[in-house]
């Protein structure tokens, strides 16, 4: 091997090696100890002795939980379904009660369970776990909208070197319109697949296959986007963009009650966790809770995609960009798929 050979594989190493580092830190740092964060909790009751429990639990988890007391069951119920609450705990001689929403975040639920057992293991009790929420009958978990993330996002990203770089003779108009054809058929294939095939979506099916298409189309306008600048490297773009922080934001496997500051800071605005939260909101919770917020939040990512767009065939028009060797194309596009 001649030493320009083993720089030009060396080269193309260098992506893979990248995105296996970026994996280890984003995949471990987010999920290897989950431990709740402002845990958002209550004690239903306003006697004295419900606030002396509250406080006291507080005094122990610190910072770990935020506890609160409600004036009664009905209010708890409430507060769960707009998605205030991760627990609320009724007290009882006989038959104390934890109330949980798990299609908000299943292992939310069971962190706010082991809180409260702790409470009635020591009153020698049992405590009586009730999920006020009804999951579809294919997603007992409540984690197939993350699996339905990752079919989406794989097919998103991995469009966009096929796009870029096949269809780099082409126009930035009519590549961004390939894009968005191509968001439809992934969504359809998502929607279908997760939908009629395993039942994991069983109500609102043209309203999820809408988001669907805001979250790939968000995705693959700003691949588009990228592609003009970044080239080859465009794929390690996007898969820090929209696997490493996305995947590991979006609340599927741990809530942010379940995370440090910097993953549950990026789950209030990442667009995977726009995409799961507004759909456990609109599916799962009757008054659909923080959906609005979400479904702009996916906006906002289109419309950044949309801007990419723009500035990126301006700067094509300025520059013309000389036509793409197969070679290269073939080299790109067999870079373009990670999970």
């Amino acid at each position: 091997m001649t030493r320009s050979q083993f720089r030009h594989v060396a080269g193309h190493l260098l992506t893979p090696l990248l995105m296996c580092l970026g994996m280890a830190f984003a995949y471990l740092g987010a999920f290897h100890q989950p431990t709740p964060n402002h845990l958002e909790l209550a004690v239903v009751g306003e006697s004295p002795q419900a606030m002396v429990l509250a406080q006291t639990i507080k005094d122990k988890a610190g910072p770990a939980v935020d506890i609160v007391t409600l004036p009664s069951r009905d209010a708890a119920v409430a507060a769960l379904g707009d998605r205030e609450l991760t627990g609320a705990f009724v007290p009882g001689a006989q038959r104390p009660e934890l109330l949980v929403a798990t299609a908000g975040s299943d292992t939310s639920a069971m962190a706010a369970e082991v809180v409260f057992r702790q409470v009635t293991d020591q009153q020698g009790v049992p405590l009586v776990v009730t999920d006020v929420t009804a999951k579809a009958g294919g997603d007992p978990t409540g984690q197939g909208l993350f699996f339905l993330l990752v079919a989406l996002s794989v097919g998103a990203y991995g469009s966009v070197a096929v796009i870029g770089a096949a269809g780099a003779t082409l126009r930035m108009r009519v590549r961004a319109a390939i894009g968005v054809g191509t968001a439809f058929v992934v969504s359809l294939i998502g929607v279908v697949v997760a939908g009629p095939v395993f039942d994991v979506i069983d109500q609102d099916h043209a309203a999820v296959f809408g988001i669907a298409w805001l979250y790939s189309a968000g995705i693959i306008l700003i691949g588009i986007g990228l592609h003009t600048f970044l080239k080859r490297w465009t794929t390690l773009a996007l898969i820090t963009l929209f696997v490493m922080l996305n995947f590991t934001t979006s609340g599927g496997v741990y809530g942010p009650q379940l995370q440090n500051g910097f993953f549950g800071a990026l789950h209030a605005f990442w667009n995977g966790a726009d995409f799961v939260e507004g759909l456990r909101s609109l599916l799962y919770f009757d008054s659909a809770a923080g959906f609005g917020t979400r479904l702009l939040g996916l906006i906002a990512w289109l419309a950044v995609g949309a801007v990419l767009v723009v500035v990126a065939g301006r700067y094509e028009a300025r520059h013309a960009p000389a036509p793409v060797a197969p070679a290269a194309v073939e080299e790109e596009i067999g870079e373009s798929v990670a999970v």
